[in-house]
């Protein structure tokens, strides 16, 4: 089982293949939306990982998902202690009408 992060362009690129298949880098970066520079490295990072399989042919370059079993996992975030002041009950007021210098 491999866990991708949700939100990530990693998750953006796998579910695209998922949804479309056979498909090629420049249709690829068109769906995403992103530079084909970017989309090549994270596409390699990828391969290199085992998920994925480039195959370049003349003309284009083909995508082939090699793995099925991902688990999309939420980000995980720390929940930061928020330290709440109290607030002073003031049991003396003093008048509004007295002044304070004379």
């Amino acid at each position: 089982m491999i866990e991708i992060e949700c939100g990530t362009l990693e998750e953006r690129i796998i579910k695209e293949l998922q949804k479309t298949y056979p498909i090629t880098v420049s249709q690829l970066k068109v769906r995403i939306g992103i530079s084909e520079r970017m989309l090549i490295r994270e596409l390699e990072k990828l391969q290199a990982r085992g998920i994925l399989l480039l195959e370049p042919l003349p003309d284009k370059i083909y995508i082939r998902l090699l793995r099925s079993d991902f688990r999309f996992v939420a980000k995980k975030s720390q929940k930061k202690f928020i330290k709440r002041s109290r607030k002073r009950i003031e049991s003396a007021k003093e008048p509004e009408d007295e002044l304070m210098y004379v």
